[in-house]
């Protein structure tokens, strides 16, 4: 069970939803969250600290003082919908700078501490536009198919290496209640889901899609079997649910 946890991004959107579940846990030692963005008010608690930092930053050195963790969990990252040929080209970099790169860089800083004897846990918030062709998401898709593809990789690794220690994957579609493409924060609609992230995570499993067999097995069948169509179809969704917004 983690005791000492470090959410990165961890100050709005489901990273709180779960910073809330584990603050309110009588075992929970310590909720640590870095976010660009600071903590409201309102979810400060008494074993909770929050840090202020941005995720592109060159220094990472910030991360030096959560050596005692047992957790990471990072759930950072943003999204636009858009046809790729109005995408301004600061978003491409911005998108990999944030989405996909700091990904990378924490779990390296961690490293030892997965790799170790002792029991270490890691989520990380992917999404299902990482497992598909997704028209109007194609860069936010390629930043989640590099996560999933060094998850895989790395978890292997890890398989490998006699620890039982797992880098869990959690890839959902469109999540209500979060701030993710300009949204608001609604616990209460975030609240189970953060949850069974929770529980995924805890018992090291490294796959975890949410309606997945509601949604998303059909989906990623009919992906695999034609993506030209499969695609097609996503194109015209995504069009529609534009349109509606309007």
């Amino acid at each position: 069970m983690m005791k000492r946890i470090l959410i990165v991004g961890g100050a709005n959107g489901i990273g709180l939803s779960m910073a809330e579940e584990l603050s309110g846990r009588p075992t929970t030692e310590k909720v640590y969250i870095v976010d660009k963005a600071p903590l409201a008010p309102d979810y400060q608690r008494d074993n909770i600290e929050s840090y202020e930092f941005d995720l592109t930053s060159d220094d990472y050195s910030l991360f030096d003082q959560f050596s005692d963790i047992d957790a990471l969990i990072i759930t950072a990252g943003f999204g636009r919908l858009a046809l790729f040929k109005d995408i301004p080209e600061s978003h491409i970099v911005d998108s990999f700078q944030v989405n996909t790169i700091p990904v990378l860089r924490l779990i390296k800083r961690f490293y030892g501490k997965l790799e170790g004897d002792n029991d270490f846990y890691c989520g990380v918030m992917v999404s299902i536009a990482g497992f598909m062709s997704s028209p109007f998401f194609a860069v936010y898709g390629a930043t989640k198919a590099a996560l999933k593809i060094f998850i895989e990789s790395v978890n292997v690794e890890l398989e490998k290496s006699g620890t039982s220690n797992r880098i869990l994957n959690v890839s959902p579609g469109s999540i209500k209640g979060t701030s993710f493409n300009a949204g608001k924060t609604d616990l209460s609609l975030t609240s189970d889901l953060a949850r069974d992230i929770i529980s995924h995570i805890e018992t090291k499993d490294d796959l975890f899609i949410p309606q997945y067999h509601e949604i998303f097995e059909e989906v990623l069948s009919r992906y695999h079997n034609d993506f030209r169509a499969e695609g097609r179809h996503s194109y015209e969704y995504k069009l529609k649910t534009m349109q509606d917004r309007k």
